[in-house]
């Protein structure tokens, strides 16, 4: 299972690193992706030129911001989710300032498809053998915006976020792994006075790429684990305009380690894993347990109730490259004898806002981001305007402003 590790612990060190100033000849398009017949905003919507690498994705409020160099080769951006058609604008129509952006709803039917629970076995099946002709075979230099929160009950406690440059080995290499670098990153200092408990999350970034399940199919879909689930077809979405069967799929054996349960989205032409919905089976909360904690103190009890894991992947110039990935988890810590618990809330994003092929080489290990390494420990207290210069990142949601507005204010005082 993926191991997200997270530290309770009571003691906190930092190192800096700082930002970038911004680079001139850039265009800044920003805006609110809606649904064409609610008006309601799409959140995780993907945003990107319509030639080129370059993109982002919109936040929980649909919101996004995109950078992109002034160029006669970029004419316009493109808006695409699962079950929705791509929308295309071109810049000369993007008037300046804060826009509204319209995807139109595409829904499909399945009535007339019957397929037997075999045949949704033998689709995952399929789409494992066909990674090799679907996903890059060459080393590429990935650029990528990573956020983490932490809240404690309903308010947050700490907000860390970087870019990050990543080297990703070639999809099906056993023999390399993936590294990764901070370029600069920040973080909140302490939003709200926490209690005794410390929480902080190990790995960052490089626990986000684990999420992708074809470059990790011990994950979730090797053709070992395929026999640990039960597979049903229950959906046909488009997806970037590419019909998708949705897979049901739920743990049909016990074993020493939780499995997952969950969706996943293959392209019916192609068959490549196009996206993946899932969370952890928490049905045994001790062995759930065994998985996520990597210190803590001996008197602290620690409760999973809800996880979240979702990557999807994008096609460029006929291969399928990861997009974007989150995770979420829901946990409740008490200390024995006392009686009442508190709540906290973990999140994690990264999309990948820039591709390239380029004379790609790997990191000296004295500037890699360690799986051992926690991001909010690396970062300094830094939350000004224009802090990201010329890189693309997430939109905060408006909790996430808030929380930053609160804390740039205390900073102030």
């Amino acid at each position: 299972m993926i191991r997200l590790f997270f530290v309770l612990a009571l003691l906190v060190f930092n190192q800096g690193i700082f930002p970038l100033d911004a680079t001139p000849g850039q265009l800044t398009i920003s805006g609110v992706v809606k649904d064409t017949n609610s008006g309601r905003p799409v959140p995780f919507a993907s945003v990107t030129v319509t030639s080129g690498h370059i993109g982002t994705v919109t936040n929980l409020d649909g919101e996004f911001t995109l950078k992109i160099p002034v160029s006669p080769e970029i004419t316009g951006i493109s808006i695409s989710h699962v079950g929705y058609r791509v929308a295309g604008y071109n810049i000369d129509e993007i008037k300046e300032g804060f826009g509204e952006f319209y995807i139109e709803p595409h829904s499909l039917s399945i009535q007339e498809v019957v397929i037997r629970p075999t045949d949704a076995r033998a689709i995952v099946s399929s789409a494992i053998n066909s990674i090799g002709n679907n996903y890059s075979d060459e080393s590429l230099r990935l650029t990528a915006f990573y956020r983490e929160t932490i809240k404690q009950r309903r308010e947050y406690v700490s907000i860390s976020e970087a870019v990050v440059e990543i080297y990703q080995a070639p999809y099906g290499s056993r023999r390399e792994n993936d590294m990764f670098r901070i370029v600069q990153g920040r973080k909140s200092g302490e939003v709200k006075k926490s209690d005794t408990l410390l929480v902080k999350l190990q790995g960052g970034p490089n626990v986000s790429m684990l999420l992708d399940i074809v470059k990790n199919p011990e994950l979730l879909i090797s053709l070992e684990t395929l026999n640990f689930y039960d597979f049903e077809l229950v959906d046909l979405v488009k997806i970037d305009e590419e019909s998708n069967y949705v897979i049901n799929f739920t743990p049909r054996v016990v074993l020493s380690y939780p499995l997952y349960q969950g969706q996943l989205y293959i392209s019916v032409e192609r068959l490549a894993f196009t996206m993946a919905d899932f969370s952890l089976d928490l049905s045994d909360r001790d062995k759930a347990v065994q998985g996520f904690i990597l210190k803590k103190p001996s008197r602290l009890r620690f409760n999973p109730a809800n996880t979240r894991y979702l990557v999807n992947y994008k096609e460029v110039d006929g291969k399928y490259h990861v997009n974007y990935l989150r995770y979420e988890l829901e946990f409740f810590a008490d200390w024995r004898r006392r009686l009442f618990r508190t709540g906290y809330t973990i999140m994690s994003e990264m999309a990948i806002t820039g591709r390239s092929s380029d004379k790609v080489t790997r990191f000296a290990p004295r500037e890699s981001f360690r799986s051992t390494n926690i991001l909010a420990d690396q970062v300094p207290v830094y939350f000004e305007d224009e802090f990201w210069g010329e890189y693309n990142y997430i939109e905060p949601d408006q909790t996430i402003d808030a929380a930053i507005r609160k804390m740039n204010r205390r900073l102030d005082w």
